[in-house]
């Protein structure tokens, strides 16, 4: 059977890798492209539907971005989403209005119409809204299938054609039914099958991996995190003997972390690689000196990073691929398209513009995070290391706020420390089913008092989120008492630090890192 893929064109909503993620959880594979995609590659691509996505955008804006209206009639299924179900009244000729004000939060809608998109879902539901413009009038030969108090087109369809469109995010766990909608139109209105599978995708890379290198040398940039440690593995399936990973320990790692990754990874660990260890952080420590500017850090770590990697090929002979664990939210959040850029990764946005390499490979670029690891699990790698908490390629240098110095590392080594312990002496992690937690320091000082005596020192924020595919995520509700243990023997043990902090913001609208 020909590989089924969904089209995901990205109008620059920041919704929009939780869109792919929902379609591939109904084990369809899905990739997201611009907007303004030539009509002839999506031809090419032959999607078996296609979802417009939201974005911040007016249609009477000049500029707008609007697909080719001739995408109407390649007879793919259409689902468009919020200014993506805008785009589909504007260009067939409804009428799309400005509201007074935003319609934003939890809007119950009602179902008026027997649809194939609303199969299995309650006639009355709640749905997210975000938007300013709406759907006045719906164009010829589509009906309107669902409205609510506010918004007199909630949703409408040209069943015929197979063109759907809904005012609303179905992709936000925030819409109670939106899996069971957007599971509708992949599998029942686009006739997919659902089988796109890990296993497969594992297979198929180590073949294709294998064509592409052939008796090349590769370099693997291993962080000892999950996405770097399975890409690590998933290239020594390839390569063998050919590959080497370089561990590079930029002084930005937690407590004991370099020690830690040279015992699973090294020569005594359970890897047959080709490892090498390198010791920069001094390096990095001056190339980082005065700068508080969180997208230079980023940028300077990613370039530092490879000119490392550089040293050592010249030192190991000529190599000719490098090996990153970059994964998909890295690559969106990057700006992918007309999306708004969050942060640049060091992987991605950080990279200088020469690089002594015939190609930069990404193994991992169209997966997720759950997807890393469920590949992880095929590869064979244990699950102690497939399910680590991430930890970002800048290292401790997202979780310092301002100027990164040696002794602030080691002030906030200390205190995430403590913090990871305590949660794990008490088994939070499991009971709270946090997917991440971590310290951060803050540039901000205040004054305390230890003992007899003032103090001018610094505020550590405790970080802890929950999250299925960390690209939503609700902070975690950690007992109060675990917290003030972990408070007082922070402020007690950790020199420089008199005031602790707990982070509740939820994701969006505040990232999971702290820059």
């Amino acid at each position: 059977m020909q590989e089924e893929k969904i089209l995901v064109l990205d109008f620059g909503g920041q919704y929009n890798q939780l869109i792919a993620r929902r379609v591939r959880e109904c084990n369809v594979y899905c990739e997201i492209h611009p907007f303004n995609m030539p009509l002839v590659d999506i031809i090419e691509y032959n999607p078996k539907g296609i979802i417009f996505t939201g974005g911040p955008n007016s249609v009477f804006a000049d500029k707008a971005p609007l697909v080719d209206k001739k995408i109407f009639d390649l007879n793919i299924p259409i689902l468009g989403i919020c200014y993506g179900c805008q785009t589909i009244a504007y260009l067939l000729g409804g009428n799309v209005k400005s509201a007074k004000s935003s319609e934003y939060g939890k809007i119950n809608i009602d179902i008026i119409k027997d649809s194939k998109l609303f199969k299995d879902v309650n006639k009355n539901t709640i749905v997210w809204m975000s938007h300013t413009d709406y759907v006045e009038e719906v164009p010829k030969s589509f009906e309107i299938s669902a409205k609510s108090f506010n918004c007199p087109v909630a949703a409408m369809e040209n069943e015929n054609k197979k063109i759907y469109a809904v005012q609303y995010h179905p992709e936000v766990l925030h819409t109670i039914e939106g899996m069971k909608m957007l599971s509708n139109f992949v599998l029942d209105i686009c006739e997919c099958h659902g089988l796109w599978k890990m296993d497969d995708f594992v297979k198929n890379t180590i073949e294709s991996l294998k064509e592409k290198i052939g008796n090349g040398k590769v370099l693997c940039a291993l962080s000892g995190g999950v996405d770097s440690s399975v890409a690590a593995v998933l290239l020594s399936k390839v390569a063998g003997k050919n590959l080497t990973c370089v561990f590079v320990d930029h002084g930005l790692l937690r407590k004991n972390e370099g020690d830690e990754v040279e015992k699973i990874f090294g020569p005594k660990g359970n890897y047959d690689l080709n490892f090498i260890r390198v010791n920069a952080s001094q390096r990095f420590y001056d190339k980082l000196k005065g700068i508080t500017e969180p997208e230079q850090k980023r940028k300077i770590i990613g370039a530092e990073f490879i000119k490392v990697f550089e040293e050592v090929a010249n030192k190991i002979g000529a190599v000719d691929y490098l090996v990153q664990g970059t994964i998909y939210p890295d690559v969106i959040e990057s700006g992918l398209g007309k999306s708004a850029t969050i942060k640049s990764h060091h992987n991605v946005g950080g990279l200088p513009s020469v690089v002594n390499f015939k190609e930069i490979i990404e193994p991992l670029k169209l997966l997720f995070k759950d997807e890393v690891r469920k590949v992880g699990l095929e590869l064979g790698i244990p699950e102690s290391l497939v399910y680590r908490q991430p930890f970002p390629g800048p290292g401790l240098g997202v979780r310092i706020i301002g100027e990164i110095t040696e002794e602030k590392v080691k002030i906030l080594q200390e205190a995430d420390y403590i913090f990871r312990e305590e949660i794990r002496k008490t088994d939070i992690d499991k009971k709270c089913n946090l997917s991440q937690y971590f310290a951060a320091l803050t540039n901000m000082k205040s004054v305390g008092v230890m003992g007899d005596f003032r103090t001018y020192d610094y505020a550590i924020a405790l970080r802890a989120v929950q999250t299925s595919d960390f690209m939503t995520a609700d902070w975690a509700r950690i007992p109060y008492d675990v917290i003030d243990i972990i408070s007082r023997r922070i402020v007690n043990e950790v020199k420089g630090v008199n005031r602790v902090l707990l982070d509740c913001t939820s994701k969006p609208p505040a990232t999971i890192e702290f820059e």
